[in-house]
């Protein structure tokens, strides 16, 4: 039995390679998932960018003479339960979760339920639970075969954006809508799935204005979701006042663009940094005017929740938002997600290189898998 992995040179992100690795016997406790598909979008390209300052390189490490140079990027996905030296857990069980871009994975089930388990392995010890945690499809009420696709595309992403719009509204919004004035939210890369998740969110409050920011190629798109209040093209900034009351979510990471915002608004109460899928053009955030640009972490926000809500709230609030946010993602007339499965490891390299170009059509969601068909 053997492993292929899918990796990727943590300072040259278009460099790649794939290794086939001998797989070791299971030690007691162990359980080898085979990764049947996962998800590939910018979101994934954020973690490859920050994989060093966030840590994301260290939940699925490569040999200890190669992690300085080489990385796997975690994806989100489902995999199968191929081998298992762990009780309760049977194989052929289907979960949900974090994994590497590779055949397999290795896990050590621990805090088993009959919903999840966390990997106690002790490199991830450290790592927050939201990564670690591995639900198991049988019990998850989220979980519906007919759209696993769209679920290993959408559920992550969705929840950073639904946190987002949480974090937003939690903190009043940093003033921008007192007084009964409307704040202006202008969102960056906005055709990425995460800025339209969260867009989606926003346009439920109808104390804020959601603006779209986006090239000139994917203003239709943007429109055509219905999510926006205004889409604007990136040198179409000076459309909106000056003295704009507004919060920065900037999905890009664009240095220019997030220079040109903070010196254009006199009234930006707050920069919130979320990803980078403008890799090429990422930046440091000093010298600015205005506040200083915050990288929002899902999981301290998620972490408060289940601290206001308990698990049990913030489990059924989530629920109701992510049911009818994929209502509408995936309404017959226009659904606004289009499945491309890729199989093998040379389709997984092409996906890769389109989505890290940030060339990929905005509609398409791109599936992967190291398996060949």
């Amino acid at each position: 039995m053997t492993t292929t992995q899918f990796q990727i040179r943590k300072n040259q992100l278009d460099s790649t390679r794939v290794v086939t690795l001998p797989d070791a016997p299971l030690a007691d406790g162990e359980v080898r998932v085979r990764v049947e598909q996962f998800a590939y979008t910018a979101n994934n390209i954020t973690y490859a960018a920050f994989g060093e300052s966030m840590n994301y390189w260290q939940f699925f490490p490569v040999s200890d003479d190669e992690k300085s140079v080489w990385g796997i990027v975690p994806v989100w996905g489902f995999g199968v339960v191929e081998a298992s030296r762990c009780i309760g857990v049977a194989v052929g069980e289907r979960l949900y979760g974090y994994w590497p871009m590779a055949s397999h994975a290795v896990l050590q089930p621990v805090r088993v339920s009959p919903e999840s388990f966390l990997d106690g392995a002790s490199h991830r010890a450290a790592l927050h639970t939201i990564y670690n945690q591995y639900l198991r499809c049988a019990a998850d009420p989220l979980h519906d075969p007919a759209t696993e696709a769209l679920q290993a595309l959408l559920r992550p992403l969705f929840l950073t954006a639904w946190l987002i719009d949480d974090f937003l509204a939690d903190n009043h919004f940093f003033g921008t809508c007192e007084g009964g004035q409307r704040g202006v939210m202008p969102l960056s890369s906005a055709s990425s799935k995460t800025a339209f998740a969260t867009a989606a969110q926003l346009a439920r409050r109808p104390e804020v204005e959601v603006v779209g920011l986006t090239s000139a190629a994917n203003v239709a798109f943007c429109e055509s979701l219905g999510v926006y209040r205004r889409v604007l093209t990136y040198d179409q900034l000076d459309t909106l006042a000056q003295d704009t009351p507004c919060v920065y979510v900037d999905f890009a990471g664009n240095g220019e663009l997030r220079k040109n915002i903070h010196t254009r608004f006199e009234r930006l109460a707050y920069s919130c940094s979320i990803g980078g899928t403008h890799v090429d053009q990422l930046s440091g955030a000093r010298d600015l005017p205005g506040p200083r640009p915050v990288l929002f972490f899902a999981p301290a926000q998620a972490k408060k929740r289940h601290g206001d809500w308990g698990a049990t709230g913030f489990n059924e609030r989530m629920a109701r938002a992510w049911h009818g946010f994929i209502e509408q993602v995936s309404q017959p007339a226009a659904p606004w997600v289009k499945v491309q499965e890729h199989h093998g490891p040379g389709a997984v390299q092409a996906a890769h290189i389109l989505v890290l170009g940030g060339r990929a059509d905005p509609r398409l969601g791109h599936v992967l898998s190291l398996q060949d068909i």
